[in-house]
């Protein structure tokens, strides 16, 4: 049986997440650029030195920012 944990990523509900994943495994899962991210868990910035570290948890919010480039 597979196991999920239920996010919030910039307030959307999310349910389907794999149980055990960190930022970095979050980041992949969700096919999101490596680069130019910003990520907040729990109103605390997520250091990018860190997102191989932190194991997401069951209720966690997330808000995920892109960076782009332009002038």
């Amino acid at each position: 049986m597979d196991l999920s944990v239920h996010l919030i990523i910039n307030g959307k509900d999310y349910d389907d997440i794999p149980d055990g994943l960190t930022v970095a495994g979050l980041i992949t899962h969700l096919e999101l650029p490596t680069r130019k991210i910003a990520i907040e868990r729990n109103m605390a910035v997520v250091p990018k030195s860190s997102y191989a570290d932190i194991q997401l948890e069951n209720q966690d919010k997330l808000e995920i920012i892109h960076f782009i480039g332009g002038g």
